[in-house]
């Protein structure tokens, strides 16, 4: 039998309901969904975090819990949310119908991410499966009343599948409607540069995510105060040590598109983040996973 972890509180009612969605070889364009990068959903730490994320600013508030057994899903692990969105939309804008239910093998989810395909890479890949479907979330986000409280896991459930011989041949998972619904509005899910799957820092990740959200392709950019992003992050690390991360990644220059200055004002620290101008070829190269052309031997 197929090893599975523990299923919805309604064991196949779910499934039964649902269209089975059938992933899309081949390489897509990388798509988040903004609120995942607007907001504190992971850790950003490679060490198992159980301590929760308890965010509140403003009317939007999140709360985020772990299970000892496996921590709390990582930014990382929320690759395979990137992956889930961007077969969704490409899906979607060809005209074909979508659903939470998906089926693909982890061959394709590794290699649209950037990982191995070996053995290792997929128990890690299992691993931060498990991290998915036990995280839990509860968020005012998108909710009419901000006071009603919406409680999901990024993966409702997952299975491996295997044939008559007991060889698993794919996976197949559902995802929650939250996840779902934000994914399918037009407005709510950005383009990805590739090279993010090459970042390998969790706060250098989360930053990128950030800084495409709010930056996007404006000419003047966006800036947030340091203490603002520190809050933002839900890291676990004390400010202190989050701003010198900070200034050690905007040394290094490394998130794919942008330019970061630091500046300091009014007593405060500020990062700077402005997109660099982009060639109109190189940038559809990079969509497609191809070196940019002064890039070739």
């Amino acid at each position: 039998m197929p090893a599975t972890l523990p299923r919805h509180d309604r064991p196949g009612l779910e499934r039964a309901q649902l269209e089975l969605f059938r992933s899309i070889p081949g390489d897509l364009a990388p798509r988040d969904a903004q609120d995942l990068m607007a907001w504190p959903f992971f850790s950003l730490a490679k060490t198992r975090r159980v301590t929760p994320i308890d965010f509140r600013m403003g009317a939007t508030w999140i709360s985020v819990e772990a299970v000892p057994e496996h921590g709390m899903a990582t930014i990382w692990d929320a690759d395979v949310l990137i992956w889930a969105a961007s077969q969704l939309i490409e899906a979607r804008d060809a005209g074909r119908p979508t659903s939470r239910l998906m089926v693909t093998t982890p061959h394709e989810i590794l290699a649209f991410t950037g990982r191995g395909t070996g053995k290792a890479s997929y128990e890690r890949l299992k691993a931060a499966l498990d991290r998915l479907q036990s995280t839990t979330v509860a968020t005012s986000i998108r909710q009419q009343h901000q006071r009603r409280r919406h409680r999901f896991s990024w993966i409702n459930e997952w299975r491996e599948l295997a044939d008559g011989n007991g060889r698993a041949f794919g996976i197949e998972l559902i995802l929650p409607d939250w996840f779902y619904a934000g994914v399918l509005d037009r407005a709510l899910v950005l383009t990805m540069d590739r090279a993010y799957f090459d970042l390998t820092g969790g706060l250098e990740r989360w930053l990128y995510r950030i800084v495409r959200k709010h930056g996007g392709r404006q000419e003047g950019g966006w800036s947030f105060d340091i203490p603002h992003l520190y809050m933002k992050s839900g890291a676990l690390s004390p400010l202190r040590r989050f701003a010198f991360e900070l200034r050690a990644i905007v040394a290094r220059q490394s998130l794919p598109g942008y330019v970061l200055t630091l500046e300091h004002a009014l007593g405060r620290d500020r990062l700077n983040f402005a997109p660099l101008p982009v060639d109109p070829l190189d940038a559809a190269m990079r969509r497609v996973g191809l070196k940019p052309v002064e890039n070739w031997p």
